[in-house]
């Protein structure tokens, strides 16, 4: 299993990858396409061609478990969405439960680098203003994605241990950035209270389950809509628990 690495709004991260268009499938359509990077020589090519297999791959596995569950989905399912065959799947792929680990682990960092790449692009912001651009940026990118959302928040939870285990390295890592939102907001308003580690997780928690609510209980074309109208809540909760007060 690999660890998920990118942290936000830090400078030692090499800026986001030149955006690719191939045939049938834009960058800017997919969040799966967003690490590849533009190639600058031949070498760099056929590592580009494979990486863009895997993303395809990647992406018809998120939508296959978002319509019909983890449990369901088989690799002749994804080999008949993407039109490979089986040896293509397995000559990226050991089976079925690493593609989806793939598909998750891709998700999550691209997904936190364009957070991160959101706030490396404001100058000199306050706490409360990274705050809204990187809540702004999740949910955008999740209504952009509904089908990762699912996958994200939801199930996950069914595809075991290993998925379960990558999943606390997720939530690790948005911990963390609240962890630093907080520190920082105590810097700007030294009045502010050192709120715990585990109101932190509670807040990401707090955070996914509002969304999953809007997963679960909408229909498929107003989710987009829905969890774009949820930044303002997710503002407001997420300021309520950064400066609580005894």
């Amino acid at each position: 299993m690999e660890t998920v690495h990118v942290k936000f709004g830090t400078s030692q991260y090499p800026p986001p990858p030149t955006p690719l268009s191939f045939v049938g499938m834009a960058a800017t359509d997919s969040l799966f396409l967003y690490s590849v990077r533009a190639p600058r020589n031949w070498d760099e090519a056929a590592n580009t061609g494979t990486q863009v297999a895997r993303a395809r791959i990647c992406e018809a596995m998120a939508h296959l478990v978002a319509e019909r569950g983890y449990a369901a989905v088989t690799v002749a399912d994804v080999v008949s969405s993407v039109r490979i065959s089986r040896r293509t799947f397995y000559e990226h792929f050991e089976d079925k439960e690493s593609c989806f680990l793939e598909t998750y682990r891709i998700g999550c960092e691209n997904g936190i680098a364009q957070i991160d790449e959101a706030l490396r692009a404001l100058e000199e912001p306050d706490w409360r203003t990274r705050l809204r651009v990187s809540l702004e940026t999740y949910v955008s990118i999740l209504a952009a994605e509904p089908h990762f959302a699912r996958v994200l928040l939801i199930d996950v939870l069914g595809a075991g241990p290993r998925a379960l285990a990558m999943r606390e390295q997720v939530l690790a890592e948005y911990v963390a950035h609240y962890r630093g939102l907080r520190e920082r907001a105590r810097t700007e308003e030294p009045g502010l209270p050192d709120v715990p580690d585990e109101f932190l997780r509670a807040l990401v928690g707090g955070i996914a389950e509002l969304v999953q609510q809007v997963l679960l209980e909408r229909k498929p074309k107003d989710i987009p809509d829905r969890l774009r109208g949820l930044t303002d809540t997710l503002v407001s909760f997420a300021e309520a628990v950064l400066t609580a007060s005894a």
